[in-house]
């Protein structure tokens, strides 16, 4: 099967939020600032398209559903760059956190650093390379960015935003938890376009996104304070994007295919059906038995593959890469002699 089960993709997001957790500040500073213009791109273009006076009056579904379609440019260019984006490591540091991989100290410094460092980003993008650049300064282009900053900041309630925002993570994060399930560019590209452009086609609420949308209306004439954008748009999104990735994504799926599970075994190679079915584990998982004959001496070894109780100390299929070598030189030997 050419994709990771779920049981191996949210192994892969834990081993990745561990790294996340130890990375330098200055990288990690440097990657969140890189992602903000990434996505950027992607605001824009999305924004771009929207700027169409005959559709937004006859036909708004249609023409906010077909700008939703170039939005995933930003995510995708975020995710195969590898840059550190608030909204997806709300998913990361929590898997690693509750895998016993980093303690709380990390999870507040990465989030700290990447959501500023996202947002200096996308401010440095927003001002220098659209707003001097001239991007949008045709007056059809202005005119759709200071109602798209009302409609993101102003008409919409305090509540409204939050509740939006979580259904917007949890969008994002499952493409970025199938992008990692995926084992091949064409295939990681298709698993964010679908998700990213459902959450846009609906309207929801993006706090890194909202912060080129936003302040672009603000820098056309939009009647919005900074500190009204700040309380009526980045905090109640901010709390639901957490909430969002956080919980509906990185700890269900932590919970369904890390916890009381055996090791989560994690192959690169690409095996066929019988490999995905030998791999699943979680809720999908069913026991199973492997006997293996020594070719010198006929003694049979058997493997029955029965989880243990949900109750039972974690494992994680990372212990066997961090073991001395020696250790490994052992079992090595024992399967030579299988």
């Amino acid at each position: 099967m050419d994709a990771f089960t779920p049981q191996q993709t949210i192994e892969l997001i834990s081993r990745t939020g561990a790294k996340k957790a130890k990375m330098r500040l200055d990288k990690l500073w440097w990657n969140s600032v890189m992602a903000g213009p990434l996505l950027g791109f992607g605001c824009a273009i999305t924004l771009s398209t929207n700027a169409s006076p005959w559709y937004q009056e006859n036909a708004p579904g249609l023409i906010r559903t077909i700008s939703a379609c170039f939005f995933p440019v930003g995510l995708i260019t975020v995710v195969l760059t590898g840059a550190d984006l608030y909204t997806s490591n709300v998913m990361f540091l929590p898997v690693a956190f509750l895998h016993r991989r980093c303690n709380l100290l990390d999870v507040a410094k990465s989030w700290f650093i990447s959501f500023f460092g996202n947002l200096a980003g996308m401010l440095f993008f927003m001002a220098i390379i659209v707003g001097y650049g001239g991007v949008f300064s045709s007056s059809a282009y202005k005119a759709e960015s200071i109602t798209f900053a009302v409609g993101k900041a102003v008409t919409p309630g305090w509540h409204q935003i939050f509740l939006k925002a979580i259904g917007a993570n949890w969008l994002v994060c499952l493409a970025v938890f199938m992008a990692i399930s995926a084992r091949e560019i064409s295939s990681k590209i298709l698993a964010i376009w679908w998700p990213i452009t459902a959450f846009v086609a609906l309207g929801m609420d993006h706090v890194i996104a909202n912060m080129f949308l936003v302040p672009m209306g603000i820098w056309n004439g939009a009647p919005i304070s900074v500190g009204y954008y700040i309380w009526k748009s980045m905090i109640p999104a901010l709390l639901g994007n957490t909430i969002g990735g956080g919980f509906f994504v990185g700890t269900v799926y932590w919970y369904l295919y890390l916890t009381g599970e055996g090791a989560a075994q994690v192959d690169f190679g690409i095996g066929g059906q019988g490999t995905a079915i030998d791999e699943v584990g979680g809720p999908m998982g069913r026991a199973h038995s492997h006997t293996a004959v020594c070719k010198h001496c006929g003694a049979s070894s058997s493997d029955e593959g029965e989880l243990p109780d949900s109750a039972g100390k974690m494992k994680s299929g990372v212990g066997r890469e961090l073991k001395p070598a020696e250790v490994k030189r052992e079992n090595q030997d024992s399967v030579d002699h299988v």
